[in-house]
């Protein structure tokens, strides 16, 4: 079970310096994370991203490769449209933060984050659940 008050501590520690989490609050180094949970990746208003954090999930997956096909049939193409349309970026959660948490450069290559990330899988439970407390009372 996470715990909260050592998730604040290791906020505090290693977060802090770069961001902060109350609502309105101002954006350092990092942007300012109130309303993190359910938010694409290069959203907080008023915070200059890197194009890398922008467009992260907005990937074309080889969709110009598809179109060269011979016999590629309308249904591929709406289904591609469809799957670009919704693919809009990479929406902030627990399972999102998990991952990003451990090694950011490689979650999204090219960030402007110069975290080395939090290898100690409790202690990234422990912050996300204070991130996910902190970031909307």
């Amino acid at each position: 079970m996470a715990d909260i008050e050592k998730g604040k501590k290791t906020f505090v520690q290693k977060c802090a310096q770069c961001h902060t989490v109350e609502k309105n609050g101002k954006h350092k180094v990092g942007p300012n994370l109130w309303g993190l949970f359910g938010r694409k990746t290069g959203q907080a208003e008023g915070f200059s991203y890197t194009e890398a954090n922008k467009s992260k999930g907005k990937s074309k997956r080889n969709f110009e490769k598809g179109l060269s096909i011979k016999g590629l049939t309308v249904y591929v193409c709406i289904y591609f449209c469809i799957y670009l349309s919704l693919s809009l970026g990479i929406t902030w959660g627990e399972d999102t933060l998990m991952i990003y948490l451990e090694n950011p450069k490689k979650y999204i290559p090219g960030t402007k984050m110069i975290f080395a990330g939090i290898k100690k899988k409790n202690e990234r439970t422990d912050l996300i659940a204070y991130l996910k407390k902190a970031t909307a009372e």
